[in-house]
């Protein structure tokens, strides 16, 4: 029987039979490429091929007699749902009750056994952590063996997608700039080399875009920084010539993608090479001469990338309008269509989102998938409706539309919660909770140096108050034409030991305060914000957040009497720029409803 075909069960029976044949215990399989993206190529997706489980964040862990599927709570309920039958337990992460992967595995392995993580699939540093904590107990991790590959026979081939250039007005900064900055890095952390693999990073630094990843317009390649030469490893047969002159032009030289390993291998021994060891992982370093000194240290594109020019800013801000409008478009025709009684569904808000963006001037294709929750789905964080799960609209309750568009001048990313008939008092309450935090972080000033943890609390307040709170981040980067999610920096809870990475001017930052009651209905709302300039007193410089996200929130999601004098006067005020972006973009019954929506409290 074709294991393309077979139940989960008899796939996990064939990885286990892969772990006899070579002698191991255990073997981990993580949601993971060789750079760590968060979508993955087909390719790479064998965590959910041996599991079944679907969410976009998770481990595997398979053990002759057992294992199970470490996930967080934002899929909770899907995972227990898809998991049914596999033999796999649903192990809840930061729960208080359930120990990491690593602290599990390291419980279960005994001296002289070894466990197998596919040395393409881990980053250096979480490699070198879990190695460490088998070593403790006698065990060994082994990175050279690809356990889910051998068991996967009709496993998919790599990617093959063109990769285009993204040029100008988009890309305003060229590319030997951007190496120029890296090299100038390099130089002050005593480099010769730099090996950069995540993706986003790649195609940054390189003004070269892709389609090889879902959602993320980048493209499977590595790139090796030297002080006077650059070398992209990629599948030339993907660069158009152009493309390759271009490069060769501005000193990069293009080798094959499956070359950057044996490069890396034949480095000279007084080479110094700098790598970011959470962004690089193990396989590409397997081969590294004894004698070459590594520095580890953040990509500095990384940073680099995050804080937006003000060309790029100029660029955002139309696609922000650019995407409002086709909200506006696509929330009035989901209206229009219930109330002439025709058959809406979770599916149809994904269509119409999809079509009314495509319709816009430099549209590429969504940031992710759109979120359509409707009542008790709208609990679901990372709900999905499915041809085989939907659910119907009805003109009553709540809708939650999370949905993002790539842009060459920008990526977005918004939710909105939509009134489609009377909705309870609960639902009011909990919506204008929700949007009190989300007002009281958008209007925040903050000292220079601030980080998104120290913020987080101010989102979560109202919500404090009433005794509720929620089990996600308040905010994440969102690159330019790129990644939607994107570091360093990201507003949530403190972690101990966690980096505080200060929010500086030009980052962009998602402000998305949730609430989630399973089984009744899910809130959140969400704006894009760009870090800017506040002011300077006697106590330093100070910084606030400028609101990118133009489309109106649902007034008839609110109860207003739960608003200060001040919040009123920041969604009226919000709501007469939207009116004001949007208008000249939008004709008829779409500019009506555009008014309507934007009509102050």
């Amino acid at each position: 029987m074709s294991t393309h075909t077979s139940p989960v069960s008899a796939r996990l029976q064939a990885l286990r039979d892969a772990m006899a044949r070579e002698g191991v215990a255990a073997v981990v399989v993580p949601t993971a490429d060789p750079h760590l993206s968060e979508y993955l190529p087909s390719r790479w997706q064998a965590r959910e091929w041996f599991s079944g489980f679907t969410g976009s964040s998770g481990t595997l862990v398979v053990t002759a007699d057992g294992g199970g599927l470490w996930t967080d709570s934002r899929y909770f309920s899907q995972a227990q749902t898809e998991l049914a039958g596999s033999g796999l337990p649903l192990m809840k992460l930061n729960t208080g009750n359930t120990p990491d992967h690593a602290t599990w595995l390291a419980e279960r392995i005994g001296e002289g056994e070894s466990v197998a993580l596919a040395g393409d699939s881990v980053a250096v540093t979480s490699a070198d952590a879990l190695a460490q904590r088998l070593k403790k107990r006698g065990g060994r991790l082994r990175t050279d063996l690809d356990l889910p590959g051998l068991a996967w026979p009709e496993r998919p081939g790599s990617p093959d997608a063109p990769v285009y250039a993204h040029e100008a007005p988009f890309a305003s900064v060229s590319r030997t700039e951007k190496l120029g900055h890296v090299r100038e890095a390099m130089r002050k952390a005593g480099a010769t080399h730099h090996l950069v693999s995540s993706l986003d990073d790649v195609a940054w630094l390189t003004n070269l875009r892709g389609a090889d990843v879902d959602y993320n317009p980048v493209f499977l390649a590595h790139l090796l920084v030297g002080i006077d030469s650059a070398t992209l490893f990629v599948d030339a047969a993907k660069l158009p010539a152009d493309v390759k002159t271009a490069l060769a032009t501005d000193g990069i030289a293009i080798a094959g993608y499956g070359r950057a390993a044996s490069t890396i291998a034949a480095l000279p021994g007084d080479a110094v090479l700098m790598i970011d060891p959470a962004k690089v992982v193990v396989a590409v370093l397997e081969g590294l001469p004894a004698g070459v000194r590594q520095v580890h240290a953040p990509a500095p594109s990384t940073a680099r990338k995050a804080r937006k020019t003000g060309d790029e800013l100029d660029h955002i801000r139309e696609a922000m309008r650019r995407d409002g409008a086709a909200l506006a478009r696509a929330f009035r025709r989901i209206e229009a269509e219930l109330a002439a009684g025709k058959a809406v569904t979770e599916l149809d808000v994904d269509t119409f989102v999809r079509e009314a963006r495509a319709a816009q001037p430099g549209f590429v294709g969504e940031s992710f998938s759109t979120i359509a929750g409707y009542q008790a789905n709208g609990a679901l964080p990372h709900y999905r409706a499915t041809p085989a799960h939907f659910s119907p609209l009805a003109a009553k309750g709540l809708l939650l539309v999370d949905s993002g568009g790539q842009y060459l001048g920008g990526t977005t990313d918004i939710t909105r919660m939509l009134a489609l008939g009377p909705v309870t008092d609960e639902q009011r309450r909990d919506s204008t909770l929700v949007l009190k935090g989300m007002i009281a972080l958008s209007r925040a000033r903050f000292p220079a140096g601030a980080s998104g943890p120290q913020l987080d609390a101010l989102a979560r307040a109202p919500l404090w108050a009433a005794g509720m709170d929620f089990g996600h981040g308040t905010g994440h980067g969102v690159g330019y034409f790129l990644n939607v999610h994107e570091g360093p920096h990201g507003i949530r809870p403190p972690v101990a030991g966690g980096a505080l990475v200060p929010l500086e001017t030009g980052m962009i930052t998602s402000i998305e305060p949730g609430l989630y009651k399973p089984g009744r209905h899910g809130i959140r709302h969400e704006n894009l914000a760009v870090v800017v300039q506040a002011d300077t007193t006697e106590f330093g410089e100070f910084r606030a957040f400028e609101t990118l996200t133009l489309c109106p929130f649902d007034r008839r999601t609110l109860e207003p009497a739960l608003l200060e004098a001040s919040e009123r006067a920041w969604l009226d005020d919000y709501h007469a720029t939207v009116r004001a972006a949007l208008s000249p973009l939008l004709e008829g019954e779409d500019r009506a409803w555009l008014e309507w929506h934007c009509a102050p409290l």
